[in-house]
């Protein structure tokens, strides 16, 4: 009984600190879609592509920091990039244009890393360790503990961003009510475009964090995407804290699902809470209707 117990206990941690890789993506769509109601459907692309451009930082021997700096910033103007080209014209315009030039966005992404850096996966270089490390019977690496500072770090700096400094008010008041906003004086357009790049940022960190153990290549974040887009749908894209526990949930799910079941029904748990939180709670689980005054 001890040694079941065990296992699931070692599963479930191992799944949650992944499912905290879908939080931190799924993170960069409520960024985006409380301040413009629109997210990014190429936000996949920006983790691979992100995570590639760390790579070649790393193969021209630069300093691990450097690297994880050199990325962000990357992921960074890649998000701008998509809210100038795929996003700003269509809001403008009041129109849903912006849903398929992300799409094709991360089409022409995904094309780039496949004639830059061709279709096979390679390696991610990491000073960190990844020799498991035992607690109380359950085996941990500092890989998956890097996971879990990583998302909580970046998350925690973009809150208090948020909470704390007069652009993050601006931010704040743009996701309440824009028109309001643009009343006061404030550029909604720029608190888009900051939106894009903080969303473009969090890619970036997530594909670091992740490239080393799932290794990068065109298709890194094929299933990712999916599988963070479950968790805000579920979450609700109005809550920071739903989130995290949906993330660590379904992380945790899928880990048990694909032991006890088998490795092919992994992905199931994210499309089935998907399905029931679009049926029965289209608001998500944490997340609350808007009203509107009329």
């Amino acid at each position: 009984m001890l040694t079941d117990f065990s296992i699931i206990t070692q599963l479930t941690l191992s799944g949650a600190l992944m499912g905290l890789v879908y939080t931190l993506i799924a993170y960069g769509f409520q960024l985006t879609y409380a301040t413009s109601k629109s997210i990014n459907f190429g936000q996949g692309e920006l983790v691979m592509l992100s995570a590639f451009f760390s790579l070649s930082l790393i193969d021209r021997g630069l300093p691990f920091a450097v690297v994880v700096m050199g990325g962000l910033l990357f992921g960074t103007a890649l998000g701008l990039v998509v809210e100038r080209t795929a996003v700003r014209l269509a809001l403008e315009q009041k129109n849903e244009g912006w849903i398929l030039l992300t799409v094709i966005f991360g089409l022409l992404g995904f094309s780039v890393a496949e004639n830059l850096y061709g279709r096979d996966d390679r390696p991610f270089p990491t000073p960190i360790s990844a020799d498991a490390i035992s607690i109380f019977n359950i085996s941990i690496t500092p890989l998956e503990i890097s996971i879990a500072l990583g998302v909580l770090t970046i998350m925690g700096i973009i809150e208090l961003f948020k909470r704390r400094t007069l652009l993050g008010k601006a931010f704040a008041a743009v996701s309440a009510d824009r028109d309001a906003a643009e009343l006061m004086g404030i550029s909604a357009t720029r608190i888009i475009m900051l939106s894009y790049g903080l969303s473009g940022m969090v890619a970036a960190m997530a594909g670091m964090l992740v490239a080393p153990i799932t290794t990068v290549g065109p298709t890194m974040a094929a299933a990712l995407i999916l599988k963070a887009f479950a968790v805000a749908v579920v979450a609700g894209l109005n809550s920071g804290m739903g989130i995290i526990l949906t993330g660590l949930f379904l992380g945790a799910l899928e880990s048990l699902a694909s032991f006890y079941i088998g490795s092919g029904w992994r992905e199931a748990p994210g499309l089935i809470l998907l399905i029931l939180a679009l049926a029965l709670r289209p608001n998500g689980i944490f997340g609350h209707a808007v009203s509107r005054k009329v």
